[in-house]
């Protein structure tokens, strides 16, 4: 497995022209949140937002909105049951984010539908928790999407069919090669994995620890996911995944020395700050010589 060196982190994460505007930075419509967990689909908008995003849309029960709002006046949002509205955005976007917050149900299976439906090869959909379960319990078809899922073990499961005893780096591996190839996925885990199909070796983390065990850790990192997905096109999806994945647990890490948990809120707040470092070679290289 390799490890994420500083040099593909540098590939990715680059300055911005001078004339740059929000319609370079992706259109991202982010899915889920339905009762009770609207938490979610608001924790992975606050990190695709602070990851860079041009434009950020929420599709979410309307409840939430406000509290959408409230702490992200940045991001769009409306009410998921208005399913014209939700076939427009969609065909709109350019990444598209479903599953933090999204409740197993009949009107929601027929929502995922709809939009493996719409869906077409130049846009990124992202497959996050509860999307999984239902794509999982529907069997349907995927779609010509450039596909990224990110399952927990349990979701990987599901996906895999390998129970948590068999979910070693060989048998993991072998699944992959089953999905469209260029599916990208993020096998989470204590030594997040990540995958593309047509390539035999992945990526394994060397950051992150116990202290990232809580509620939205997940949803956080979907949301950073979906950021990077709508940005830097100079390298692949794959690598936009890789170095996204790496800097969620890089800045847990880093926030780790201090705090005995590390909330997934805090990592965000920290992200552009990240990034900034990251975009200035000359910065890092002074840092490592400090160091």
């Amino acid at each position: 497995m390799r490890r994420v060196q500083k040099e593909e982190i540098q590939r990715v994460i680059v300055k911005r022209p001078m004339t740059s505007y929000k319609g370079d930075f992706g259109r991202l419509l982010l899915i889920g949140g339905t009762y009770p967990y609207g938490g979610a689909i608001i924790m992975a908008a606050i990190a695709a937002v602070h990851s860079g995003a041009g434009l950020v849309t929420v599709a979410t029960d309307p409840d939430n909105l406000t509290a959408l709002h409230s702490h992200l006046p940045e991001a769009m949002g409306f009410d998921l049951a208005d399913h014209e509205l939700l076939c427009e955005q969609v065909q709109k976007a350019s990444v598209i984010l479903v599953g933090p917050g999204l409740k197993e149900s009949n009107e929601n299976q027929a929502i995922l539908h709809m939009i493996f439906e719409q869906v077409s090869s130049q846009q990124v959909l992202i497959l996050d928790g509860g999307a999984i379960s239902l794509l999982v319990a529907s069997q349907f078809e995927l779609p010509k999407a450039q596909l990224v899922f990110t399952p927990h073990q349990k979701e990987w499961e599901k996906l895999s069919g390998l129970d948590l005893a068999s979910q070693t780096e060989e048998k993991s591996r072998e699944a992959v090669q089953s999905f469209p190839k260029g599916t990208v996925i993020v096998e989470k885990g204590p030594h997040t994995r990540i995958w593309t199909s047509g390539q035999e070796e992945g990526y394994q983390l060397d950051v992150g620890g116990p202290y990232q065990a809580t509620g939205g850790m997940g949803d956080t990192l979907a949301g950073m996911i979906a950021g990077f997905a709508g940005q830097f096109p100079q390298v692949s999806l794959y690598e936009r995944v890789v170095v996204a994945t790496y800097l969620h647990s890089a800045i847990a890490e880093d926030l780790s020395k201090e705090a005995y948990v590390v909330l997934p809120t805090t990592i965000s707040q920290e992200i552009p700050k990240w990034m900034k470092k990251w975009s200035d070679k000359d910065q890092v290289t002074s840092t490592e010589n400090r160091e």
